[in-house]
């Protein structure tokens, strides 16, 4: 593992601030596991565990006024935002507590105060639907920019090169991050693209793109900086492609026999929550800092599954609300 020394204290805070974040995702995810195991959560329920670095680096890069676009995959997106796991663990039990009031569960997290607007199960489709945020952003004058992750799977959908040539055409403030981990749930890249790379498709749309690995957190949040800030100053959008792995299956319910053991454990060797932790250590941070970080955090995930066994089941009133336009 080649790490980077943090060269000083604010550095060094930057990043402790980011593995803490990385480690709340991970200890988040690996609870909704077990609840899942348990038939605590219905439905599907996809992890985050792996591309930790890849969520909060690019959403590092973002200011509050910024919006997000995310997939099924959305847990670790809405917890790097800085939304409370609460009523985010809620949502994945289904209770009225929920932060999508129980309606949504596990891949439609939506938060419209913090500019997270989803979560989408519809693989692609959700492309350009940030297209059309940015847009409003640019007709409406404010000073926004959207980010939508995708997987490489979605980069063959119709929607997703509808989304990046209006995006193109319009010049619109937008960030498109290709979260590869190289299987399109058990597909595994070589079989589905003509041509390994997703970002040189930037160039039939004349945008400008990136590739990047994805187990570095500062380093993707340095890269996607600097497309949001070229997107602020209204210079465009960029597609940024971030080769990540996950280290779970596609969902709960895949075991992922397609990869072998060897190709896991290769790539649990750039865990990115042991490079950013070793590169604290070598930053001057104590591992009992960071032990004690560790506890504080499974604490609060704790907390979360605690909330979210105890909280109530939505009413059977709200079962037709949000199913139809109702009378102001």
């Amino acid at each position: 593992m080649v790490s980077s020394i943090p060269k000083d204290s604010q550095s060094v805070s930057e990043l402790k601030e980011f593995y803490r974040q990385m480690v709340l995702i991970r200890k988040f995810e690996e609870a909704a596991a077990k609840a899942y195991s348990v038939g605590k959560i219905g439905g599907f329920l996809h992890l985050y565990i792996g591309q930790e670095a890849v969520g909060v680096g690019s959403i590092a890069a973002l200011t509050p006024k910024d919006y997000i676009v995310s997939t099924y995959r959305d847990h670790g997106h809405a917890l790097a935002r800085g939304l409370n796991p609460k009523p985010l663990m809620a949502e994945l039990f289904g209770k009225g507590t929920g932060i999508s009031k129980g309606n949504g569960g596990s891949m439609h997290f939506f938060d419209r105060n913090a500019h997270f607007m989803g979560g989408h199960g519809i693989v692609g489709g959700h492309i350009s639907l940030a297209a059309g945020i940015a847009f409003a952003s640019k007709f409406k004058k404010e000073d926004s920019v959207t980010i939508c992750f995708f997987g490489e799977g979605a980069a063959n959908i119709g929607s997703f090169h509808e989304g990046l040539n209006l995006a193109a055409i319009w010049k619109l403030p937008v960030v498109f991050i290709c979260e590869n981990n190289h299987y399109a749930m058990g597909t595994p890249e070589y079989r589905a693209l003509a041509v390994k790379d997703v970002s040189v498709r930037a160039y039939a749309y004349d945008m400008a793109r990136d590739h990047i690995e994805g187990d570095e957190v500062r380093k993707v949040r340095d890269h996607v900086q600097v497309a949001v800030e070229r997107a602020r100053r209204g210079e465009g959008p960029t597609l940024i492609e971030v080769s990540t792995y996950r280290f779970r299956g596609h969902s709960m319910s895949d075991p992922a026999k397609y990869r072998t053991k060897e190709e896991l454990e290769a790539y649990k060797k750039k865990d990115p929550l042991m490079r950013a932790r070793h590169e604290l250590e070598l930053g001057g941070i104590k591992t009992e800092e960071l032990e004690k970080m560790d506890l504080e955090i499974q604490t609060q995930v704790d907390e979360a599954y605690q909330y979210a066994e105890t909280s109530p089941e939505p009413p059977l009133s709200q079962l037709h609300k949000y199913v139809y336009a109702e009378d102001k």
